[in-house]
């Protein structure tokens, strides 16, 4: 008899060192993005509450759904971070963070609050832009540890692909709402091109990767979708 797959932890603890694929949906699979400005709008709060916290390698926004894959900061490099914020400009769970001995501190809480308040600030807009009430976004937000080199390449395959997996378009490669021409095209970016670069061997190899035919499927022992995702209401 085979042995089942090992079900991957969607909200596994957020620390400080670790990689992340970070996806979530709307509440009920409705639209995330309606018109080009929400999704520039999505990434500029994105960019506001989260770079100071992570760093990110790449990213897709599709209709109804996004992924990232990021990196958390090192746990000194975020506390210099919230020591460096007026007193009056820290949130409660980073005040509580602090104000904890070294050994009590739990990161993962403050990180988690700056992803729903990316969230918050995000629907409150898209609500008032829309004349829609109620939540957007389902909670908890996915996360699932990147937990090898395996993992990690054809997660970024898979995030760069996904609009190809979901019938979008077929021609991934120049899909706008992507990360993948941020990789190829020698321009200003805060997302970590040089790592991903170097860790497939360079450019080039970068791209024969993404031309070649990989299997969409070998991501599956990590990531099972949401039925809403799968559904065709991107």
């Amino acid at each position: 008899m085979r042995k089942p797959k090992p079900t991957p932890d969607y909200l596994a603890k957020l620390c400080g060192d670790e990689y992340y694929h970070v996806y979530n949906r709307t509440n009920g699979g409705e639209l995330l993005f309606r018109s080009d400005d929400d999704r520039r709008f999505f990434l500029q709060q994105y960019d506001k509450y989260l770079s100071p916290f992570l760093k990110t390698y790449v990213y897709q926004l599709l209709g109804n759904h996004f992924h990232f894959v990021v990196q958390i900061k090192s746990e000194a490099q975020i506390i210099a971070y919230l020591e460096s914020l007026p007193l009056k400009e820290r949130t409660i769970p980073q005040k509580e963070f602090l104000a904890l001995s070294t050994e009590k501190r739990v990161l993962h809480k403050v990180l988690e609050n700056q992803f729903l308040r990316l969230f918050t600030s995000y629907a409150t807009v898209f609500n008032a832009r829309y004349q829609r009430k109620g939540n957007l976004f389902n909670r908890p937000f996915k996360r699932v540890a990147v937990n090898s080199e395996t993992h990690f390449g054809h997660l970024i395959y898979y995030v760069h692909a996904n609009c190809k997996k979901h019938g979008l378009q077929d021609d991934f490669i120049n899909y706008q709402w992507s990360s993948y021409q941020a990789m190829v095209l020698n321009k200003p970016t805060k997302l970590e091109r040089d790592f991903v670069l170097e860790w497939f061997g360079g450019l080039g190899a970068f791209i024969d990767f993404h031309q070649g035919e990989q299997s969409l499927g070998d991501i599956n022992n990590w990531l099972i979708e949401d039925d809403y995702v799968l559904s065709g209401f991107h």
